[in-house]
């Protein structure tokens, strides 16, 4: 990693120290530094780092750094991490939920983020963060979202769910089955749309093909099975191609995601979030990434949880981790490697 300039400044935050984010940052992170094409970095504490990395990275060391300025000096197979100092790995509680790690993942993330907004950085990747701890810590968020939503002052944000094979982006995320149903507005459904278009854009596509999925049987099988796709779904179409999206709309849920993966559309804007979520787990589940889209910095994430199970044995995957780093990679630079 030594003296490597103008290149993307990757920030992963460690996640929760007592679930998998310390196992799997550190089996990811030689993978992306070994590209030689991005300064990826640690933000957590270095002596949770430095543990991970005697059991799980054998042959690297850490290195305890300021800023991301540092990071680009320092030495091959060294994991450069700015060391927040906030967590000692013997008050850690591993696999359980803790108020004292839900605490650490929270500054880790507030930390990061402001390098961000500082534009120190070029884009943060997220290890996982468990929410019921982070809220015995006195933070009350629904997850890395809604903390980035407040932490970046983004009025509208959106999840993105992506890979090589399928993207998704939805309309809403985590509310009930009852409640999505009344969010199906053209407003929002137009808002998603044009998130969506730009965020290919960022990714590097030059003419995005967006598919707007029904919500529906057969997208309303002619109003027969209900009316959102004429009153709610097809005006939103109607007005993204007024503006020169390319969107096609509503197609029948049990087609478009087939049409997606075959090649025929770039991004599927889906209407609630297991609409979204289960194609992707179906068809990239170790790849598929969590990306939030609407905030004025990049932000990728693991679509995993904290892995409390299994957390400490040395048997968590890093493949969605670097599925991360690349996802952010893409997105900081527009290089999607064709």
């Amino acid at each position: 990693m030594c003296h490597r300039v103008n290149k993307p400044i990757l920030a992963i935050t460690l996640g929760d120290p007592g679930g998998v984010g310390p196992e799997v940052t550190v089996k990811a992170f030689p993978h992306e530094a070994g590209l030689d094409r991005s300064i990826p970095l640690v933000v957590g504490d270095a002596r949770i780092v430095a543990d991970a990395v005697a059991r799980w990275a054998p042959g690297w060391s850490v290195a305890a750094i300021e800023g991301p300025e540092e990071a680009a000096a320092v030495s091959n197979e060294t994991i450069p991490v700015i060391d927040l100092r906030n967590c000692d790995p013997a008050l850690v509680r591993i696999g359980e939920v803790d108020p004292y790690s839900g605490n650490a993942a929270y500054e880790y993330v507030a930390h990061t983020a402001k390098l961000a907004m500082d534009r120190r950085i070029s884009a943060i990747v997220t290890a996982p963060l468990n929410k019921e701890s982070m809220r015995l810590a006195g933070h009350m968020y629904d997850g890395h979202t809604g903390l980035l939503g407040e932490l970046t002052g983004a009025k509208k944000y959106f999840m993105v769910l992506g890979s090589d094979v399928l993207r998704v982006i939805h309309v809403s995320t985590h509310v009930t089955l009852e409640e999505a149903v009344k969010r199906v507005k053209t407003d929002r459904i137009v808002d998603t749309i044009r998130a969506g278009y730009e965020h290919l854009k960022q990714m590097g596509f030059e003419n995005p093909r967006i598919a707007v999925a029904g919500l529906n049987p057969h997208a309303g099988d002619g109003g027969q099975f209900g009316l959102e796709e004429a009153q709610e779904v097809a005006p939103a179409v109607e007005q993204a191609r007024a503006v020169g999206i390319d969107a096609t709309g509503p197609i029948s849920p049990d087609a478009v995601f087939r049409m997606a993966v075959d090649g025929h559309y770039d991004i599927v804007v889906v209407l609630y979030h297991d609409q979204g979520h289960i194609p992707v787990k179906l068809v990239a589940f170790e790849e598929g990434v969590n990306v939030t889209v609407g905030l004025p910095i990049i932000r990728t994430s693991v679509d995993h949880g904290t892995g409390f199970d299994i957390a400490g044995q040395g048997v968590a995957s890093e493949v969605n981790m670097i599925s991360a780093l690349d996802y952010a990679y893409k997105m900081a630079t527009g290089d999607r490697g064709r």
